[in-house]
C-alpha cells in the first residue's frame, strides 16, 4: 500500500504511472537526516529519539553506484532502468536492520512529553485538547462511525513489524494477503474488552494459489446505504505493484456481520464510493486487476437498478448484483473526492487539477467542470508530472443552512501549498490558507459547523526526514481549526505524527477519534509482541470546555420522510438555540464522501419537547442515518441522537 507521487517525468511510462507511486521508493537506511521542506514558521523540531536503528548498505553497491537485478516481468512493462529501481528498493528494504522494542518505547515516551510541552500554550476552551491515548487491535486504514454508536476499523494482516519497511501485503500473493476488522464500543471504555473482532468473509482470490483467507479489502472504497449498512468495494488482489480486487461486501452494524455480493465488473484498488440522493452507491476509479497502476474508467452502481435500495435494518444485501453506469469517469489518479450536493448531482473532484466533473445519476451523463486553480510549485520545488496534481488530501462539503451543501472546500494534498480552494456554482476560488501545506490530512465537519484538521505528513510514508523514516517534523502533529467565517488557526498537537492511512471521525458524544498510520503505530508500539499494534487518541473540541451542554433525551420518531417533523425531548429546552444533522462518516486515504452538516428548523417548543423539521429532500440530505445534535448559544452540542431519513418506496427519492 505504499504510494508516492512519481518524482520525475521520465517515470511516465504508459502502463506504469501509478506503480511508480506504489513501489518506486527511496529508503532512508541511515537514521534521521535534516528535515527536507520543513516550514520554518511552524517552530517545531524533528523527532529524533536516541537509539534509532541504522541499516547496513544494500548489496551490490560499489563505487557509489547501486546495482540490482531487475525482475523480467517488471522490465517488460516498465523498462529495464525503471525495473532496476524497483529491484534496488526491495534490496534496500531487505537490508534495513531490526527495530528494537527499546526504541519504540523511548519514541512513545518522547512524543508524549513533547506533546504535553507543546500544548501548554493552548486554552482548551478556545482550542480544545487531546485527553486520551490507548492501544487498538487494528491499524485502522479504514474507519466508519456506525449508527449503533460503535466504530468499525479495518485494514490488513501485517507482514512486517519494522516501521522502516512496508508492513502491508500489497505485493504478497496468497493467504498472507488478508484483511481484518474490529469494532470499538466507546461505551465499554478503552481496554481490550471494548474491541470485538468481526472477520470479513473468507474468499478464495483468483490468484491461482487456492488459499482461502479473510477478504483482502484494504485500500477499498466505502459509503453508507440507507439502512445504515456499509458498502465496501474493491481491495488488493496482490502482486503486480498493487492490483485491484473485484470484491463487493456489506457490513451489517445491526447484526455485526459481513455479507458478500456478486463481484464487480472490474478490479479496483483505491476506488472511491459515494451514496447519491437515490440511496444507491456510485463506485469510481481505482487500479484494475491488471496491476502496474492500470486505472479503470468504468463506473458501477450498487445495488443495480433492478433491486430496491435497502431501507430496513432487516434488508440483507447478500448475493446482490452491481450495475454499470453509462458514463465513464476517466480519472488519472485514484481516490478522487466524490460528493452528492444540493442539486442532486455527484461531484467528482480528482487530484489532477484538470479532472473535475459532475455526474447526473438520472441521465447517467458526465459534464466537465473548470480546472482547479492549484498553486504553481514553490521556487526550487519539483513539479509533479503534467496532469498528476495533488497527493492525498482533504475535501469537505461546506455547511449551507437548511437546504444542504452547494459547495466543496478542497485542502491539503500539497506540502508546498497551504491554500484552500472552494468550488461553488461551478466556479473555483482561492480561500483562506492554513498555516502550512500538508498531505495525508483529515478534515472533519464538527456539530457547530466549524472544521478541524488533524493528521498530515510531508509525503506518503515520509514525515519530513525521508521515506520509511518514522522520525518526524513535528509540525504535522498540530491541528488546525476553521471558524464559521472561514478563518484558520493552529490548535493543539496530537501524540503521534500520523500521515498515510491516518483517519478520524466525530463520535456521537461530540469528541473526535483520531487513529491510523501503521508505520507510526508500529514505531511507537509499547509492546510489539502483543495483539494491540494500533492506537487511538481522543480530541475534545473547545465546545466541550465552555460550560454546561444542552440535553437531548429521546428521538420519538427515529425514522422519518423528508419534510416531516422530528420530535425530541430535552431536559434543557430553553437552552437550545439550534438543531443540526451531522452525517456519520466513513473514511480512508483522506477521502470522506459521506460528510454533511444541515441545520434543522425548530418549528415549535412545548414543555420538554421540541418539534424539528426534517430536510426538504434527498438532494439536501441523501437517505440514511444521521446524528441529531441540539446546540446552545455558545455552540456546545448535546450528545447525539439518531434519525433515519427514508427514501421513497422502491428506492426512488425526490
Amino acid at each position: 500500500m505504499s504510494r508516492r507521487n512519481p518524482p520525475v517525468p521520465r517515470r511516465l511510462l504508459a502502463a506504469a504511472v501509478a506503480v511508480c507511486a506504489a513501489t518506486a521508493l527511496t529508503v532512508s537506511v541511515a537514521g534521521p537526516v535534516a528535515a527536507h521542506g520543513s516550514d520554518p514558521t511552524a517552530g517545531t523540531r524533528a523527532d529524533t529519539p536516541a537509539g534509532a536503528p541504522a541499516a547496513a548498505p544494500a548489496d551490490g553497491q560499489a563505487d557509489g553506484k547501486a546495482k540490482a537485478k531487475a525482475d523480467p516481468d517488471e522490465a517488460a512493462v516498465l523498462g529495464e532502468e525503471h525495473a532496476q529501481e524497483h529491484a534496488l528498493t526491495r534490496q534496500m528494504l531487505a537490508a534495513v536492520g531490526e527495530y528494537p522494542q527499546s526504541t519504540r518505547t523511548e519514541r512513545l515516551k518522547a512524543l508524549g512529553e513533547s506533546q504535553a510541552a507543546a500544548n501548554l500554550g493552548f486554552d482548551p476552551s478556545e482550542s480544545g485538547r487531546f485527553r486520551e491515548y490507548f492501544p487498538s487491535p487494528d491499524f485502522a486504514a479504514h474507519i466508519a462511525q456506525l449508527p449503533t454508536g460503535k466504530v468499525l476499523l479495518f485494514s490488513f494482516e501485517r507482514i512486517e513489524k519494522n516501521p522502516q519497511k512496508e508492513p502491508a501485503p500489497t505485493d504478497t500473493i496468497g493467504k498472507e494477503n488478508a484483511g481484518r476488522a474490529y469494532l470499538w464500543d466507546p461505551a465499554k471504555g478503552t481496554g481490550t474488552d471494548a474491541f470485538t473482532k468481526v472477520t470479513p468473509p473468507v474468499v478464495n482470490m483468483p490468484d491461482g494459489l487456492n488459499q482461502p483467507r479473510p477478504a483482502p479489502f484494504f485500500c477499498a472504497g466505502h459509503s453508507f446505504l440507507p439502512n445504515g449498512m456499509l458498502g465496501v468495494f474493491g481491495g488488493n488482489l496482490g502482486g503486480n505493484g498493487g492490483s485491484g480486487a473485484k470484491l463487493s461486501l456489506v457490513f451489517d452494524p445491526w447484526q455485526e456481520v459481513w455479507y458478500q455480493n456478486k463481484d464487480m465488473a472490474v478490479g479496483r484498488w483505491y476506488p472511491s464510493v459515494v451514496t447519491g440522493m437515490d440511496g444507491r452507491q456510485l463506485i469510481m476509479s481505482g487500479q484494475s486487476e491488471l496491476g502496474w497502476g492500470t486505472p479503470t474508467a468504468i463506473v458501477e452502481r450498487f445495488p443495480a437498478l433492478d433491486k430496491a435500495v435497502p431501507v430496513a435494518k432487516t434488508d440483507k444485501p447478500e448475493g446482490w448484483s452491481i450495475g454499470k453506469f453509462k458514463a465513464d469517469a476517466p480519472f488519472k489518479r485514484d481516490y478522487p473526492h466524490l460528493f452528492s450536493l444540493r442539486d442532486g448531482k455527484i461531484y467528482g473532484l480528482g487530484r489532477s487539477p484538470d479532472q473535475q466533473w459532475t455526474f447526473d445519476i438520472n441521465s447517467e451523463t458526465r459534464t466537465a467542470l473548470p480546472a482547479r486553480p492549484d498553486n504553481p510549485p514553490a521556487p526550487g520545488a519539483m513539479a509533479p508530472p503534467q496532469g498528476f496534481g495533488r497527493n492525498y488530501g482533504s475535501a469537505v462539503p461546506l455547511p449551507a443552512g437548511f437546504r444542504g451543501p452547494d459547495s466543496v472546500l478542497v485542502l491539503g494534498g500539497d506540502r508546498d501549498d497551504p491554500n484552500t480552494y472552494q468550488l461553488v456554482g461551478g466556479q473555483w476560488s482561492k480561500q483562506q490558507p492554513r498555516a502550512f501545506g500538508r498531505t495525508q490530512d483529515d478534515t472533519l465537519l464538527l456539530p457547530d459547523a466549524t472544521l478541524l484538521t488533524v493528521n498530515g505528513a510531508f509525503d506518503i510514508r515520509d514525515y519530513g526526514n525521508g521515506t520509511y523514516n518514522p522520525n518526524a517534523d513535528l509540525k504535522y502533529r498540530q491541528t488546525e481549526l476553521r471558524d464559521e467565517n472561514g478563518n484558520w488557526k493552529l490548535g493543539p498537537a496530537q501524540r503521534l505524527p500520523r500521515g498515510y492511512h491516518s483517519n478520524a471521525v466525530v463520535l456521537p458524544d461530540g469528541r473526535v477519534m483520531v487513529t491510523g498510520d501503521e508505520l507510526q503505530q508500529l514505531a511507537n508500539d509499547p509492546d510489539i509482541n502483543d495483539d494491540m499494534n494500533g492506537s487511538i487518541e481522543i480530541y475534545e473540541p473547545a465546545y466541550l470546555h465552555q460550560g454546561s451542554r444542552p440535553n437531548l433525551g429521546m428521538v420519538f420518531n427515529p425514522s422519518v420522510a423528508y419534510n416531516e417533523k422530528i420530535t425530541v425531548s430535552s431536559s434543557t429546552p430553553n437552552d437550545v438555540t439550534r438543531a443540526v444533522l451531522l452525517a456519520p462518516t466513513t473514511a480512508t486515504h483522506s477521502v470522506n464522501t459521506s460528510q454533511r452538516h444541515l441545520e434543522l428548523r425548530i418549528k415549535s417548543r412545548g414543555g420538554s419537547f421540541l418539534e424539528l423539521q426534517a430536510p426538504p429532500s434527498a438532494a439536501a440530505a441523501p437517505p440514511g442515518y444521521y446524528m441529531i445534535f441540539l446546540l446552545n448559544e455558545e455552540g456546545a452540542p448535546s450528545t447525539a441522537g439518531w434519525v433515519q431519513l427514508k427514501p421513497a418506496s422502491g428506492g426512488q427519492t425526490p
